[in-house]
């Protein structure tokens, strides 16, 4: 048994001793594809989406120095056709990446170094656990001679694959020494079909480009856009939450809110793992992803101003979806062409969940609304957000002060110098600009879309949040008709009768367009609960 050679499952067994959500049924999927031309599996995922616990499945699962019945004939493999025929039968080689880096950094050695480093460590401990397969001979030449004389394949097993292509990203010469390492292990009539039973690889980015094509052709890829079969293996699935926030006494309500947002068609919804079980086991609702390096760099890539990111991001924050186009990435953090390859890459990182059908990508859910809320507060906001703040954040002033004229020129301001929709037509383009143009309020108000209350349902409820001492707000819109009649309509229909829990002061606004005169009007007017 080894570090990277048959490294045995004591570390599944870790994971399987603490809460575990069964996952094995992503075992079976591996040992379909056993003995077939699509056994190289590449599957990225966001961090702290579990990509690590499954390589240590996967390994536990693989490994011919192992006995790992006890750990896996109670779980879901244990009832499909290959379980037997496959446990315990292969030498597997596991390795994290990671690892290797932090290795190279450690000794100040480059990080074009790395694949040699990577190479020499497999090879020292195969030749001590079979010392008559290597030999003196190379790295591919030796394990083809282990296939022989042991008559078992390699499970190749590979997490964190992308790091360097992650941490080298201004160096094309180390990127390329490691992409030539994979595609000899991967691409080679030679060894491949002779050693290689399945290789299973796990990152964040999908493989890299070369040209329009995978760098790595012969792998099959599920990425976080289309994660195929291998859907409800990407994170918790929703009858699996149910049964965590049953068990721990817990809002099953309140973790959808907070955690739910990442949707596939062959998963329906999915949620973060790591932050489900983080709220369990501390029995609290909250961020858990700033505690992730991935929130570390957020402000790097929205900094990127492509074609008016900066806009992009906030109409984002303010509830809208975006259209991207994912196709032009290039599947590295340094080739940015445009500004779908900013959103792309905030899809893969996990800030946003992406609709493959209709093409469009949003803000998933409460947890990552709040990391990207932050940055509405932070100093590193460049003088284009912080005029755009600075006018919300009065223009919010003016809303509850009752200047209705002073609120009228602001959304006027915003529409014509900021926001832009492609058609301003309706009501539902007047509702973005609104939305938008009230960004400032997402930190002391929560913000509710067609409200029901009363007689009818409000455009745009704005409840104060636990601790502010603001005013709860009713924004009523009327496309093509007067801000007095919106406020009208509000009282008419008893639209605060939804916030009578909320006592106190009641802001009731009402905005119209002319799309003759094309100016917005706006009318204020207080109620008391």
């Amino acid at each position: 048994m080894g570090i990277y050679l048959n490294p045995g499952n004591s570390g599944f067994q870790r994971i399987i001793n603490s809460e575990y959500v069964d996952k094995t049924g992503l075992i079976d999927r591996i040992n379909d594809s056993i003995g077939t031309v699509n056994n190289l599996i590449c599957i990225s995922r966001p961090r702290r989406f579990g990509k690590s616990y499954a390589a240590q499945m996967l390994c536990a699962y693989y490994d011919c120095s192992s006995d790992s019945h006890s750990l896996f004939d109670d779980k879901e493999i244990a009832g499909t056709e290959g379980y037997l025929a496959h446990l315990n039968q292969y030498h597997v080689l596991s390795l994290d990446i990671t690892t290797f880096l932090s290795a190279a950094q450690r000794k100040g050695i480059s990080l074009k170094e790395v694949p040699d480093m990577i190479v020499d460590g497999l090879l020292a401990e195969l030749e001590e656990l079979y010392p008559d397969c290597a030999n003196g001979r190379g790295f591919a030449d030796s394990l083809v001679r282990c296939v022989e004389k042991t008559g078992r394949k390699f499970v190749f097993i590979i997490d964190e694959w992308d790091a360097l292509i992650r941490e080298a990203k201004e160096d094309a010469v180390a990127q390329k020494r490691y992409l030539s390492l994979l595609r000899e292990w991967f691409k080679s009539n030679n060894f491949t079909p002779k050693a290689v039973a399945a290789a299973y690889m796990t990152g964040i980015l999908p493989i890299k480009k070369d040209g329009s094509q995978s760098a790595i052709s012969d792998f099959t890829e599920y990425s976080i856009l289309n994660p195929e079969g291998f859907a409800k293996y990407t994170g918790f699935t929703e009858e699996e939450v149910q049964k965590l926030c049953r068990k721990y006494g817990m809002s099953f309500e309140e973790a959808k809110k907070w955690y739910d947002g990442y949707d596939f068609s062959k998963a329906s919804a999915v949620y973060n793992p790591y932050s489900v079980m983080c709220a369990v086991k501390s029995q609290e609702f909250q961020s858990y992803w700033r505690k992730t390096s991935a929130a570390e760099s957020l402000m790097t890539y929205i900094n990127m101003d492509f074609e008016g990111m900066q806009e992009v991001i906030l109409r984002l924050i303010s509830g809208e979806e975006i259209e991207v186009d994912t196709d032009g990435f290039e599947n590295d953090f340094e080739t940015f062409r445009s500004r779908d390859d900013v959103l792309t890459l905030l899809i893969h990182l996990g800030y946003l969940t992406w609709d493959r059908k209709e093409e469009m990508a949003r803000i998933p859910n409460e947890e990552i609304k709040a990391e990207f809320r932050k940055i509405l507060k932070g100093r590193n906001v460049n003088r284009k957000w912080m005029e755009l703040l600075g006018c919300s954040e009065k223009l919010l002033e003016d809303t509850i002060a009752g200047n209705g004229s002073a609120v009228a020129k602001a959304i006027e301001k915003i529409r014509d110098t900021q926001y832009a929709p492609t058609f301003y037509n309706n009501e539902q383009a007047l509702r973005y600009v609104i939305k938008f143009a009230y960004i400032a309020a997402i930190d002391q108000y929560l913000k509710v879309e067609e409200l029901p209350s009363g007689k009818g349902i409000a455009d745009v409820a704005y409840l104060p949040k636990r601790k502010s001492m603001l005013p709860a707000m009713i924004v009523e819109l009327k496309w093509d008709k007067s801000s007095e009649g919106a406020v009208g309509q509000i009282k008419d229909r008893n639209y605060p009768a939804v916030l009578r829990d909320y006592g106190g002061e009641i802001v009731m606004v009402g905005i119209g367009y002319n799309p003759k005169t094309k100016a917005h009007t706006c009318e204020i007017e207080r109620f008391y609960i």
